[in-house]
């Protein structure tokens, strides 16, 4: 991202002034720029609010996955419960205020830039500008994308300024639903024909015409939703979606695009910063790049912190300063975890054929140590099974005195730039101090291991493995196939987790049964905590790390994959009556998931349901940034909250299909009263009413 970077520093002050001007204001910039360096450089910043906010940042996480069928709060607590239950969501709730303000202050810079283009007169690169323009263009409707799928109709403004004068607009008018997606579509649709197949200067973050396309597909599918509740056009949509989505499939080797033939790839620690599958991505700051670009990029990525299950409260499993929840140079330091998948979510997956399972949850904890570097000794990461560890985790007497040894080992690499790095290895079943060197250490990429990614677990584990503490399984035959072996980790049932109204364990002032632990051992542990964790943003390669830092890791965020654009046309052949097409495009994501000697007639569909489609949609892309909208398309919210977040649906209603307006911006305009609020009780009409 050298060039990106340098360029926002050189126009750093007029950036700045063009954010900060009108970041509350559905209205446009008023710079005014003639010099190329300088409208380029502002034509880069577009992009910043993608890798410094929205894709870092835990805010459009939570609003894009919150208040779903595949998210719970963990041990069923009160915080975040707006965004994930309804619970007194309000223009004041932060995630929401954040986006609302994010989203436009960046279309005031891509307002300015698209406008200005014109007026670039000293040192004008002919070539360069019309693929600026239409990146600033994808980004726009990216951007209003984000705005009219989650607040419905906002105010929809393509001018730099907001009047003749220069004053910006204090009485904004909402914009039709209809009208923002004519000029979303209108905006990719002019895109796509200037964009190049490889991003402008060989720079990964930029916006290619194979991400262009993937994102008008996507943009079609929310439309087409649209119409079915509102408009009675969406089989239009639906059309148009799949027509978009298949011709991309049929000519990805001319786009440039690509699907990885096996899921572990495209999760792979050796395929973040360089992922084939990914379409358009946020960057992540990359000390490795031989730049100076890495200091001025944001290094804030805490995602994993927050998609992290707390294992280490189960603290008799760990040593001194190793606990995730504590300090852990292995896990990182998962004190922020927050995100618990919902039953429904964990039992989607079936592991018995689906390698998702463990491509997408750490079900299984393990201890570490560091031997590669010397910090901290095997022995320091050896765990002694006791007779109040066997009672309270249920493990068989017959183990104590057992040994549970090191799952991990972490290098410590020193970075100039960046502060230490701990890349993992993994140490070989069976071993032991005697035999813990580093000629036992296993890369993750291994056969033996083979996940591609440290904090994927290899399924099933083996009853007799001497590196995992705590395992998480699906069903009674697997659970008693555990205590069958007398295993000497404890293994739980996940079903286990939930009470019978699929409520996590731990408040039952939110609703859950007095019973307030699983059926774990004796009842005392707190494995409820210890649910399995997303590792899609949990890395461990060199190059990830912020030195000391240990709740950032900073790998690139994929925002669009080609996995979505098969999904996308499963999806509209579904909703276009063609159930059997459906499947054949579900079945590509399926197949590259299922395992090696795995008979076909186990994963393959012949039919496809709706449900069908959300389900794996679950499968693929938990944790993605997409649910909410996905809910929202489909007018799905009251049948799966009822069915799997109960919680929420006895919250929900009608009005929150569309987030709240935020406060501050309606603190910031004069007609407040009139733009309303989406219906949240802050002004005293929802300002959507009438408006086609």
């Amino acid at each position: 991202m050298k060039k990106i970077f340098l360029a926002i520093v050189a126009v750093a002050g007029l950036t700045f002034t063009a954010c900060d001007l009108d970041e509350y204001n559905p209205s446009a910039g008023d710079a005014s720029l003639n010099g190329y360096a300088s409208w380029a450089g502002l034509q880069a910043y577009c992009y910043s609010c993608l890798s410094d906010q929205l894709y870092t940042a835990s805010d459009w996480m939570f609003a894009s996955e919150g208040g779903t069928d595949i998210w719970v709060s963990k041990g069923n607590g009160t915080g975040s419960k707006d965004l994930y239950y309804y619970e007194d969501m309000s223009p004041s709730t932060n995630a929401t205020k954040k986006l609302h303000k994010q989203c436009y202050s960046m279309l005031t810079t891509c307002n300015t830039v698209i406008n200005e283009a014109e007026n670039v007169t000293i040192d004008r690169d002919e070539e360069a500008m019309p693929i600026l323009i239409a990146e600033t263009k994808a980004l726009r409707a990216f951007y209003y994308y984000i705005l009219v799928s989650n607040f419905g109709p906002v105010t929809l403004n393509l001018e730099s300024n907001a009047s003749v004068s220069g004053v910006v607009e204090r009485r904004p008018v909402r914009s039709s639903e209809k009208d923002i997606y004519d000029q979303v579509i209108k905006d990719l649709t002019e895109a796509i024909e200037d964009l190049p197949i490889e991003p402008y200067q060989g720079n990964k973050s930029r916006f290619t015409k194979k991400a262009a396309k993937a994102l008008l597909a996507r943009v079609y599918a929310q439309r087409a939703g649209l119409g079915d509740s509102k408009y009675g056009d969406g089989e239009k949509y639906w059309t148009l979606c799949r027509d978009t989505a298949v011709e991309l499939i049929n000519n990805a080797a001319a786009y440039g695009a690509h699907l990885y033939d096996d899921i572990y790839d495209t999760w792979a620690d050796a395929n973040n910063r360089n992922n084939k599958e990914a379409l358009l991505i946020a960057a992540g700051a990359d000390p490795m790049s031989g730049d100076n670009s890495y200091q001025y990029a944001s290094k804030n990525n805490k995602l994993s912190a927050y998609s992290s299950a707390s294992a280490g409260s189960c603290s008799h499993f760990w040593n001194k300063n190793h606990k995730p929840s504590d300090k852990g140079y292995f896990y990182g330091r998962h004190n922020a975890s927050s995100w618990m998948p919902t039953k429904y979510l964990m039992y989607c997956f079936d592991p018995t054929w689906d390698k998702r399972w463990e491509a997408t949850w750490q079900y299984a904890y393990g201890e570490w140590s560091m031997v590669q570097c010397g910090w901290v000794a095997y022995k320091n990461g050896v765990i002694t099974i006791t007779e109040e560890m066997c009672t309270i985790y249920g493990i068989d007497p017959s183990n104590v005195g057992k040994k549970i040894s090191p799952m991990a080992d972490c290098h410590g690499i020193a970075n100039t730039l960046a502060g230490n790095q701990y890349p993992a290895k993994i140490w070989k079943k069976g071993t032991t101090e005697e035999t813990a060197t580093v000629e036992n250490l296993l890369d993750v990429d291994d056969p033996e291991w083979g996940t591609r990614k440290a904090y994927s677990v290899p399924w099933p584990v083996a009853v007799d493995d001497n590196r995992f503490n705590l395992v998480a399984v699906h069903t009674d035959a697997e659970l008693q196939k555990y205590k069958d072996a007398k295993s000497q980790f404890c293994v739980f049932k996940m079903e286990d987790l939930y009470d019978s109204n699929d409520y996590p364990y731990g408040g039952t002032a939110q609703g859950s049964e007095d019973d307030k632990t699983p059926h774990v051992g004796n009842g005392e542990s707190s494995v409820h905590l210890a649910y399995p964790s997303l590792t899609k943003f949990n890395w461990s390669y060199e190059g990830v790390f912020v030195g000391s830092n240990l709740q950032l890791k900073n790998g690139d965020m994929f925002i669009i994959r080609m996995a979505e654009v098969y999904l996308l046309a499963a999806e509209a052949e579904q909703m276009l009556g063609n159930g059997g097409k459906a499947a054949d495009y579900l079945n590509v994501v399926r197949k590259r998931a299922a395992r090696e000697g795995v008979a076909e007639s186990v994963w393959k569909l012949t039919d496809a349901t709706e449900d069908d489609v959300l389900d794996e949609y679950a499968r693929e892309f938990a944790g993605e940034f997409q649910r909410w909208a996905l809910l929202k398309r489909h007018n799905a919210f009251e049948e799966r909250l009822a069915k799997y977040n109960k919680r929420a649906a006895a919250s929900f209603r009608p009005h929150h299909y569309n987030r709240p307006i935020s406060i501050d911006f309606l603190q910031t305009i004069l007609n407040a009263e009139e733009y309303g609020d989406n219906g949240y009780g802050a002004t005293a009409v929802s300002g959507i009413d009438g408006i086609e």
